[in-house]
């Protein structure tokens, strides 16, 4: 059996930037042991499957290691993958998910995110030396830490996200996800994103983990609007809005890689 698969760059800024996503598109499910294997295989952060035999399409997303709830970058890129397929009727789709129902929008030259708000956890109330030890940084430099669907580890300025060097087997141990980073930045905010119980190091641009950073800076800040870098390797570019209780996540998408699969039959 062959499938198609792209891989897109979503949140990107030219060639070679942005996150990449592997996208396949099928009309019936794949196996779940075969879409896990298919991700490993891919090694990237997520490999994304839509399944277009029912309404509403349904989207599932999967790191090498594990399937997630939630991935951004990874649904932006599947629109545009079936936009540009002329598979998609329109410039919107909403997708079924595990996180409920996920639209994308297209907007201008990119695509808008439509996703679910998520209020940052409790505030830890711990001694930060371990945190700031597995993380390579400072202990001054840390502000405060939520814990939620991710740790989320709020540092003093933009340089020391940047200036962060984490030993990821200590990060591991941190939270049973991911770890992320950020600080107020020129006209929004900047984070970087560590997940190695996910298989991912640091991811280059991590969508979802804006439905937490935009609420919590648009209460710090005061808007309701902030473009947002990610300040990885490879880099993304951002910009958020928050809409009562919704997040909208605009980027741009760059194609890189369209080709065949193979794999066994039945």
């Amino acid at each position: 059996m062959r499938l198609t698969m792209d891989v897109v760059n979503a949140f990107a800024k030219g060639p070679f930037t942005g996150n990449p996503a592997a996208v396949i598109v099928t009309e019936t499910p794949l196996p779940d042991s075969q879409m896990q294997a298919i991700a490993a295989q891919n090694n990237l952060a997520e490999t994304v499957y839509v399944v277009t035999g029912a309404s509403p399409w349904s989207i599932r997303w999967f790191t090498p290691a594990r399937e997630v709830d939630l991935c951004g970058h990874a649904t932006l890129a599947a629109a545009y993958v079936l936009h540009e397929r002329g598979i998609l009727p329109g410039e919107r789709v909403e997708f079924s998910s595990h996180s409920g129902p996920l639209a994308v929008t297209r907007d201008g030259t990119g695509w808008q995110l439509d996703f679910p708000a998520r209020v940052p956890g409790p505030a830890l109330d711990v001694e930060f030396d371990h945190i700031a030890s597995a993380l390579g940084c400072a202990c001054a430099d840390i502000v405060t830490c939520y814990d939620g669907v991710q740790l989320m580890v709020v540092l003093a300025n933009e340089a020391a996200v940047a200036q962060v060097n984490p030993d990821f087997r200590a990060l591991s141990r941190l939270h049973d996800f991911a770890v992320m980073v950020s600080a107020a930045g020129t006209d929004g905010f900047v984070a970087r994103f560590f997940a190695p119980n996910a298989g991912i190091d640091e991811d280059p641009v991590t969508g979802s983990a804006y439905t937490t950073l935009m609420p919590y800076w648009a209460e710090r800040l005061q808007r309701n609007n902030c473009k947002a870098r990610q300040l990885s390797a490879r880099g993304g570019w951002l910009e958020c809005t928050l809409a009562d209780n919704r997040v909208l996540i605009a980027g741009l998408v760059e194609p890189y890689l369209q080709g065949e699969i193979q794999l066994p039959d039945g």
